[in-house]
Parts: C-alpha cells; sequence; structure tokens
C-alpha cells in the first residue's frame, strides 16, 4: 500500500507550494492511494493523523511525503522516525529527495535535510523574535499576540445565563470554547 502524509504548521500556511492542498494533489500524483493529512506544528510528533498513519502502515508499505520536514522540524526526532520506518521494512519516500534508506548515504542524506529544516525553523523564530522586540522598542502602541475578536454580547450573555451552553456559544460566535470561559472569567 502507498500512503501519503501531508502536514502544514497552520490551516492558513499556503505560500511556496505548501497548502495541504498542493500536497494532496502531488501526492496523489505520485500514486498515493490514501492520504493523511495534519494541520500541526512540526516540533511535536503525536499528531493525531500521523499517529494514524504510524497505526496503518507494515513491512513493506511506503510513506510518502513531498518534503522531509513533513515528518518532523528537528533533526533527531525526524531523522529517528525516518530510521525508525526504515528499519521496520516501510519504503519512505520523499518526493524532493528520493528514497530513504538504511544505507550509508541515505542516512547521511536524512540527518543533513533535518539539520537544515531545524535550523530554517530556529531562523524564522529568531527573526520573529527580533521583529516583535524592534516593534515593542519603536511603536507604543504596540501589544503582544493577536487582537481580541470581537464577540456578539447578546450570544455571551445567553451563555452567562445557562440559556446556551458554552459549546453553543463557541459554534455561534465562530471561536473555540476556551476563548468562551476567557471571555466569561474577564467579565
Amino acid at each position: 500500500m502507498v500512503y501519503g502524509y501531508a502536514r502544514v504548521s497552520t490551516k492558513k500556511q499556503q505560500k511556496n507550494g505548501n497548502s495541504l492542498e498542493d500536497q494532496v494533489r502531488l501526492l496523489t500524483d505520485n500514486g498515493c492511494t490514501e492520504i493523511f493529512s495534519d494541520a500541526y506544528t512540526g516540533t511535536k510528533m503525536d499528531r493525531p493523523e500521523f499517529n494514524r498513519l504510524l497505526n496503518r502502515v507494515k513491512p513493506g508499505d511506503t510513506i510518502v511525503v513531498t518534503k522531509l520536514d513533513r515528518f518532523a522540524r528537528t533533526a533527531n526526532d525526524g531523522a529517528q522516525q525516518v530510521q525508525d520506518l526504515v528499519a521496520a521494512g516501510v519504503n519512505v519516500h520523499v518526493l524532493n529527495m528520493g528514497k530513504a534508506d538504511n544505507t550509508p548515504m541515505g542516512k547521511l542524506m536524512v540527518h543533513i535535510l533535518f539539520a537544515f529544516a531545524e535550523f530554517e525553523r530556529d531562523m524564522i523564530y529568531e527573526r520573529t523574535q527580533n521583529g516583535r522586540a524592534f516593534k515593542r522598542e519603536t511603536d507604543p502602541n504596540y501589544e503582544e499576540g493577536r487582537k481580541r475578536k470581537s464577540l456578539d454580547n447578546d450570544i455571551l450573555q445567553a451563555c452567562l445565563d445557562g440559556r446556551i451552553s458554552a459549546a453553543e456559544c463557541a459554534a455561534k460566535l465562530g471561536v473555540c470554547k476556551k476563548t468562551i470561559y476567557n471571555r466569561i472569567a474577564a467579565g
């Protein structure tokens, strides 16, 4: 069986051919019969759809990803995951690299590419932190985090009065339940 795995860090990730749609199209074009996809950070190895894929795959199957960093964004985690899959008899095919295998060259390529992925992630984080520090120093109106979403007070009041549940309130307002609980706690 040929499985595909697609991952983005956020559902809004659409640039550089990395959207879930772009990845799924490439995986389908390359013979994947079943595709698992996550909108989950690559810094965590515990991802719902990735775990489902790992539970399904067996020796002789192939996992295809568009880029090696779809597995993980840290060199140690990603390289270990690929090595574990290859050792278990699972073929790993990375579309922009080729097949990952147990040869010395295959192992070297996996480690080098994961090291670059981790470096890239660290550089993005560093640039983001520098940008925030610059804004804090130069913009007196700068506030950390996302702007607070405006919510319909009538719906929130219905939740406070017990006429609707927090889950119903969240669904009507298009936010998660935690946002509702935070707003209620804030008054």
